[in-house]
């Protein structure tokens, strides 16, 4: 039996921000011995928007391959970390959606003690990257889960500066995540496994 920590990273993004963190959290996930999946959110905007904006058709177009998400990977993963650009201070309609749909799992009690973190990008500075982080949260918090962050638990993380979980400016999607939003993201990820870890061997002792 395959015991490596299963680790699920999904995520919205329109013009590939998003989807550029979400490599960096699988990655840091492999590297770390994990067996991962990546899943993108159903997209909910119209053709007709998304053909609206180049970069937005473009990155659609990218990530065709990319598998939804189902309720099937919440169910399958140890970690569960999932990535938003902030939309008011909240999470995207679409990632949102999805969560909308964990009903029937929360119900029978398959999202409690797993362990879950987050990411997100804003287009402004002091856009809204700590509330929708915490907004994330309040649903982990129902699923009875267990919320791990980067905190400052790195001397990256003092650059950085945000204890709640990777994130990134973008200005308005024309800069693509930095080595420091990169590496934010890589710790969390690092951060949700360790702590699965730890779990998992107490609760099997």
């Amino acid at each position: 039996m395959d015991g490596r920590t299963k680790v699920a990273v999904i995520y919205y993004s329109a013009t590939g921000i998003t989807y550029q963190m979400a490599q960096s959290a699988v990655e840091a996930a492999g590297e770390a011995g994990a067996e991962v999946r990546l899943r993108k959110v159903r997209e909910l905007a119209p053709d007709e928007a998304i053909r609206s904006n180049s970069g937005w058709q473009a990155h659609h177009l990218e990530t065709q391959d990319v598998m939804e998400a189902q309720l099937d990977d919440l169910s399958w993963a140890d970690v569960v970390i999932f990535g938003s650009p902030t939309r008011y201070g909240m999470v995207a309609a679409q990632l949102k959606q999805f969560i909308d749909t964990t009903g029937p799992l929360w119900a029978q009690g398959a999202l409690a003690n797993k362990v879950y973190s987050g990411f997100c990008s804003t287009a402004t500075s002091h856009g809204g990257q700590e509330s929708t982080l915490l907004a994330l949260f309040n649903v982990f918090y129902h699923w009875g889960g267990v919320v791990v962050t980067p905190g400052y638990t790195d001397p990256s993380q003092f650059v950085a500066g945000n204890p709640y979980g990777a994130s990134h400016t973008s200005n308005n999607g024309e800069t693509a995540p930095d080595d420091i939003a990169l590496k934010a993201t890589a710790l969390t990820a690092r951060r949700a496994i360790q702590i699965s870890t730890a779990l998992k061997k107490g609760m099997a002792g």
